[in-house]
């Protein structure tokens, strides 16, 4: 009897690791968030993980990761053993803006395995209300007539709001002042101050000050309005043609994991995306879900990397640390 448990254990550990993940996940999931706790990106996280471990049958164990930028957190994810047990929560700053606009230690394809989409927020043109214009014409035409006289807040050297406003000053030749501060809150400080006059921050952390009037949207990123600007044009129908900057959130693994371990988990993250109160939970992020195939999400990270690397190339943006 013994001889034969140990000849079963034996061809058991010696089959393909995918021929055995019939049997994942056996034990609970450690998913890593790349910022501290409280913000909107944990809550997506967290959000999404509790609904995703009832579809899949077993807990997730959030753990939050801050500091370096997502650094640490993509370097935990990148050396755990690539079983499907370790994932994180990468966005737009770990696998976009960071590595194009920085040195980092990772390589944010080569050393990670797509899982999928989440989703994502538009960024949102916004200038402080006693700026005298009420649209896009106006407001290049101000800027076009007034040079040296705006300037932008962004939440630091290397951000998404500060690659979206430098592509937008690309894409239309303007002089606009770029002023970084130490994270998103005292950007907006400033900007309802009029000490800067305009921003672009993403639509999550501007709607507010959107709605009640003490700064004015002009323009959304993203393929379609959005559901809560219904009345902001995209910049995409404002003759922008293939501008996009999303803050967008997406789940990853350790370069190696078994494709069958990533098929499941990508097939139940997405029908927990498809659950009917996932969009109205999201919603509060105002993140739209996006789910993708492992390998849209791939592409998906590569096009961002690319694009990213190729604006900081042009408009000179390359940090020290």
């Amino acid at each position: 009897m013994k001889r034969r448990e140990f000849l079963g254990a034996s061809i058991a550990l010696s089959l393909p690791f995918s021929v055995r993940a019939d049997a994942y996940p056996s034990k609970p999931i450690r998913y890593i968030v790349p910022v501290a706790a409280g913000g909107g990106n944990d809550m997506i996280a967290r959000v999404v993980t509790e609904r995703w471990g009832r579809v899949i049958g077993q807990t997730f164990v959030v753990e939050n990761q801050s500091g370096g930028g997502g650094v640490i957190a993509s370097q935990t994810t990148m050396r755990a053993v690539p079983d499907g047990y370790t994932l994180m929560q990468g966005y737009v700053a770990t696998h976009g803006t960071n590595p194009a606009t920085r040195k980092v230690p990772y390589d944010p394809i080569k050393d990670f395995t797509p899982i999928g989409m989440i989703g994502a927020t538009p960024n949102v043109l916004i200038v402080n209300s006693q700026v005298p214009v009420k649209n896009m014409k106006e407001f290049i035409d101000y800027a076009r007539k007034n040079p040296g006289k705006l300037s932008y807040g962004t939440a630091g050297q290397g951000s998404l709001t500060h690659m979206t406003m430098e592509l937008f000053k690309q894409e239309t030749g303007l002089y606009i002042l770029h002023v970084p501060y130490r994270g998103i809150a005292p950007a907006f400080n400033d900007l309802l101050g009029g000490q800067t006059q305009t921003m672009f921050p993403g639509l999550a952390a501007a709607l507010q000050y959107i709605q009640s009037g003490r700064v004015r949207a002009l323009a959304v990123t993203g393929p379609k309005r959005s559901a809560v600007l219904k009345d902001v044009p995209t910049m995409e129908e404002l003759g922008f043609k293939g501008f996009d900057a999303m803050q967008w959130y997406g789940t990853v693994g350790p370069a190696g994991i078994p494709v069958e371990i990533v098929k499941r988990l990508n097939e139940t993250q997405v029908a927990t995306l498809k659950l009917p109160e996932m969009r109205e939970k999201l919603a509060i992020e105002a993140v739209e879900p996006m789910p993708m195939s492992p390998e849209q999400f791939g592409q998906f990270i590569k096009n961002e990397t690319q694009r990213w690397t190729a604006l900081a190339k042009v408009r000179n943006i390359q940090l020290e640390e």
